[in-house]
C-alpha cells in the first residue's frame, strides 16, 4: 500500500503567508467594533421604548468601545497617519477602505449621541446622532467578517458566507451582555431576549461554518482556537440561560449573565482569529481542500498547475 502523503512546503514554510496582524489588536478590534455597533442599535431601541437609563449606558459604552477599537487598529497599523490616509479615497472593493469610512462616519455619531445623553443638552441633535449610529451600527459590527474572509486564509475565506452571521450574532451577544451589566433590572427585558436569540444564532452560524469548511474546521476545534471556541460556547450559553432565568429578578444574576456574554463574545473573536492563523500556517489546509474540489476528470497537468491560493490572496494592513 502507498503510505499517506505528508503535506509540506519548500523548506518547511507555509504555502500562504499568515496575516501579520497582532492578535491583541485585531481580534480585540473585531470584538470592540461589534460591541460598539450592536450597542448603538440596542441604545436606539431602548430610547424609543422609554428605557432611558439603558439607552444612556449603551451610548456611553458604544463610544468607549469604538474609541478603543480605533486605537487598536491604529496601533496595529504602526503609523497613526496611515488611518487618515485611507480616507483619501473610497474603494468599494476593499473591505479595509469601506471599514475606514464606516468608522469615520460612525464614530462622530456615537460620540454626539453619548455626549448629548450624558449632558442632557441638545436633545434633537442627540436623537439624530442616535439614529445615525444605529444605522451604521450593523455594518460596523459585521464588516470585519468580510475583512477577514477577503483573504486566502482557509479558515476565514472558506466560511465567507457564514462568517458575517457569526460576527453579527456575537456582537449582539456582547451588546446584550453590556446592557445587562450597565442597565437597571427593570429595563432588562429586551436585553435578555436579545441575549437568548444571539446565543442561538451564534451557535447555529458556527455549526454551519464548520460544516462548510470540512476538514479545515479542525482549526476551530484544536489547539488554542479550540479552547477559545469551547469557552465561547459555554460562556454564551450559560450567560443567556442565567439572564433569561434570573436576570429579570436579580441584579447579581443579570450582571453575571452579562459578563459571561461579554466574555463569550470576546472568546469567539479571538478563537476565530487563532483558527485563521493556524489554518494559514499548516500547508494541508490549503492543499487538501483544493485537491478535493478538483473535478475527477481534470487532466493531471491541469491539476498540477492549479493555484495554491484563492483570488483574494492579498493581505491588507
Amino acid at each position: 500500500m502507498v503510505p499517506e502523503a505528508e503535506f509540506a512546503s519548500y523548506y518547511g514554510r507555509p504555502i500562504i503567508k499568515a496575516p501579520s496582524w497582532s492578535a491583541t489588536d485585531i481580534a480585540g478590534y473585531f470584538f470592540l467594533g461589534g460591541l460598539a455597533g450592536a450597542g448603538s442599535v440596542l441604545a436606539a431601541g431602548a430610547q424609543l421604548t422609554g428605557r432611558g437609563s439603558t439607552a444612556t449606558a449603551m451610548k456611553v459604552s458604544s463610544l468607549g468601545a469604538v474609541s478603543l477599537a480605533a486605537a487598536a487598529l491604529i496601533h496595529d497599523l504602526g503609523v497613526p497617519s496611515r488611518f487618515p490616509n485611507m480616507l483619501r479615497v473610497l474603494k468599494p472593493t476593499s473591505p479595509m477602505s469601506v471599514g475606514s469610512w464606516l468608522l469615520a462616519a460612525y464614530g462622530p455619531a456615537a460620540g454626539a449621541a453619548a455626549v448629548c445623553a450624558t449632558t442632557g443638552r441638545l436633545p434633537r441633535i442627540g436623537a439624530v446622532a442616535t439614529g445615525a449610529a444605529a444605522v451604521f451600527g450593523p455594518a460596523v459590527a459585521s464588516y470585519t467578517a468580510v475583512l477577514a474572509a477577503d483573504t486566502a486564509v482557509p479558515a476565514w475565506h472558506g466560511a465567507h458566507r457564514e462568517l458575517p452571521y457569526v460576527f453579527t450574532a456575537s456582537a449582539t451577544a456582547a451588546a446584550s451582555g453590556m446592557a445587562l451589566v450597565a442597565g437597571p433590572v427593570r429595563e432588562s427585558a429586551p436585553a435578555r431576549c436579545a441575549a437568548v436569540a444571539a446565543a442561538m444564532a451564534e451557535a447555529t452560524a458556527v455549526r454551519a461554518a464548520e460544516k462548510r469548511l470540512g476538514m479545515v474546521a479542525e482549526t476551530y476545534r484544536q489547539g488554542r482556537a479550540g479552547q477559545l471556541m469551547r469557552c465561547a460556547r459555554w460562556l454564551t450559553a450559560a450567560g443567556a440561560a442565567g439572564a433569561a432565568a434570573l436576570g429579570g429578578r436579580s441584579r447579581p444574576a443579570a450582571v453575571a449573565g452579562g459578563l459571561a456574554m461579554l466574555a463569550g463574545s470576546a472568546c469567539t473573536r479571538f478563537g476565530i482569529f487563532a483558527a485563521g492563523i493556524a489554518s494559514a500556517e499548516d500547508p494541508k489546509y490549503t492543499v487538501v481542500p483544493q485537491r478535493s474540489d478538483t473535478p475527477p476528470d481534470t487532466p493531471l497537468d491541469a491539476r498540477s498547475e492549479a493555484p495554491t491560493c484563492g483570488p483574494h490572496d492579498h493581505q491588507e494592513s
